[in-house]
């Protein structure tokens, strides 16, 4: 989909199948249709510029709000605004908040948050008192969405574009990566860090992190989360 419609799409979990959907001209359907055989084609709304915000939705996890502006966070939650963006995370998938809720029990020190995406992670990290807190993406568009994410919940970051499996990398007392399980496997040697926070994969897959005791899982809608310290 990435490449058929590079100006982006939307992902929706419809039981055990997944919908996408994209808004495009008569050639990207038929690029699309193409692909995946299986399609339905509707005509764009006039009021599209602003149906579209029906589809993000604000989401509990932990103690944490996570909507976009438009909506109003309760009294009773620590808010984190995010509007969607072209960068990956909105902080309505199940990755996204089993990471937050196991933030959450995490003493605050330092903080880097590899694969930071659109920042929902380190900007939730932020407020939480973690300092300071690190976000590295190889993506340019993440970097700059959670730069703006940041500033939009007044919350201090350094965020810079870069691999994590070959930059080099802070030394932090905690590290969060919410990225795919092979990509957590080989960054786990790279890390000297006492606490690390993992995501990214399904309920089904255990990452294997020789230097590191498992602490913690969380599931969510078939995705996991585990906690793990220094062995």
């Amino acid at each position: 989909m990435i490449e058929l419609v590079p100006e982006g799409f939307e992902e929706r979990e419809r039981g055990a199948d997944l919908e996408f959907a994209a808004y495009t001209d008569a050639h990207g359907g038929a690029r699309i249709a193409r692909a995946f055989r299986v399609v339905s084609e509707d005509e764009v709304p006039s009021d599209w510029s602003e149906r579209w915000r029906s589809f993000h939705k604000p989401v509990r996890a932990g103690p944490f709000w996570v909507g976009p502006s438009w909506e109003g966070a309760p009294a009773d939650a620590i808010p984190i605004v995010i509007d969607p963006g072209l960068a990956f995370g909105t902080g309505a998938h199940a990755t996204t908040r089993l990471c937050l809720g196991l933030l959450a029990g995490v003493r605050p020190g330092s903080l880097l948050d590899a694969g930071c995406g659109s920042g929902v992670l380190c900007v939730a990290a932020a407020k939480l008192g973690f300092a300071p807190v690190h976000a590295v993406d190889d993506d340019p568009l993440a970097v700059a969405a959670a730069c703006e994410n940041a500033e939009r919940n007044d919350a201090t970051i350094e965020a810079r574009c870069a691999d994590v499996l070959e930059a080099p990398l802070p030394r932090t007392d905690v590290v969060v990566a919410n990225i795919a399980l092979d990509v957590v496997e080989r960054l786990g040697p790279r890390l000297d860090v006492p606490e690390l926070i993992t995501s990214g994969y399904l309920e089904r897959d255990r990452p294997q992190l020789e230097a590191f005791d498992h602490v913690e899982r969380r599931v969510l809608a078939g995705w996991a989360a585990d906690r793990f310290r220094v062995a």
